[in-house]
């Protein structure tokens, strides 16, 4: 036998007890005990198993910024990341879609207003991060149930229209009594610019012709959110 030939591999390989400890400190502490990339390699586990996932998870955050941000990133662009692949992707999309349905089991046939701050949550979860900008309407019976939850428009990523006879049309279709008005900004920034605040207006004043109350305006981005009525705009 050659002395070049490479020695035969045995054994586990050298990432292996990396990952029994993560797995361990994740047992014991939960998310906590985990910085946000150790909490991605967790997840990357089941994608790559035979591959050490601590420099593509370090990747991943330096891109995106943060574990949300990752988890929630259009496939086309996690796909520009070397390394990823379908199976990848697939993992990811699966842990946010996950992290929404949990979030809205928690305001779903709920008053709104008793569980305000998972609704807030949930609107986060679902468009914080998104690239462009999308217009939801939370719809409320009598009683302030959350009865349903619709995306009505998808833009730019500075610009989303908004019809306000489309606003309406769809309450009285749903026999919903009030609503709460949500978009994200993706600048990150959730301040209400002028057309966002003009744009409200129209639709209270056309809402409140057919007694629908417009209980909110919500704007989330990655640096928080802005509530029309905690500002004094409605």
């Amino acid at each position: 036998m050659s002395d070049t030939t490479p020695p035969k591999q045995t054994g586990k390989p050298h990432f292996s007890g990396h990952r029994d400890r993560l797995r361990e400190r994740f047992r014991k502490g939960g998310s906590d005990a985990l910085p946000d990339y150790e909490l991605l390699e967790l997840i990357l586990f089941r994608a790559l198993p035979r591959r050490d996932t601590k420099p593509l998870a370090k990747s991943l955050i330096e891109r995106f910024g943060s574990f949300a941000e990752v988890i929630s990133a259009n496939p086309e662009r996690l796909s520009e990341i070397k390394g990823i692949g379908q199976n990848v992707i697939t993992e990811l999309k699966l842990i946010h879609a996950s992290a929404l349905r949990l979030s809205q089991g928690e305001i779903m046939q709920k008053p709104a207003m008793s569980s305000w701050s998972a609704l807030i949550d949930y609107c986060r979860a679902s468009m914080a991060f998104n690239e462009k900008e999308q217009f939801r309407i939370l719809f409320l019976d009598k009683k302030n149930v959350l009865i349903a939850d619709e995306i009505q428009q998808e833009g730019t990523v500075d610009h989303t229209p908004v019809y306000t006879r489309e606003v309406v049309k769809r309450a009285l279709e749903l026999a919903a009594s009030g609503i709460i008005l949500v978009h994200n900004h993706p600048s990150g920034d959730p301040t209400p610019s002028r057309p966002d605040i003009d744009m409200t207006r129209k639709i209270i004043e056309a809402a409140e012709k057919l007694n629908i109350k417009i209980h909110d305006h919500i704007i989330v981005g990655k640096q928080g959110h802005s509530s029309f009525r905690g500002l004094g705009l409605i």
